[in-house]
């Protein structure tokens, strides 16, 4: 999840683009989809699917990925999180 100034928003996806376009490139990648909230919000939420933990880390701590992070907007505060599907019967299966 990334929240932003509003002046900035147009600069965080720019940049989450350029990211996107990269994890895509790495191993294990399934698929990615960014939103956004709804009206004047500037928290955006980052939904990617990766086979496994280690596919997502190791593109995560990848040199030229990292070195890019440095060019998201200084308003821009990132708050990632790992997720794993969970079962609630009736409703949705689990992994």
């Amino acid at each position: 999840m990334f929240t932003v100034a509003p002046e900035d928003a147009g600069a965080l996806v720019a940049c989450w683009q350029r990211d996107a376009a990269f994890m895509q490139a790495q191993p294990g990648f399934v698929s990615t989809q960014l939103h956004r909230g709804i009206g004047p919000s500037t928290t955006f939420l980052n939904y990617a699917v990766w086979e496994s933990v280690v596919s997502f880390r190791a593109a995560f701590e990848h040199p030229e990925f990292r070195t890019k992070l440095a060019d998201y907007p200084p308003s821009a505060i990132s708050r990632p999180h790992l997720f794993r599907k969970e079962a609630v019967p009736g409703i949705c299966q689990g992994v």
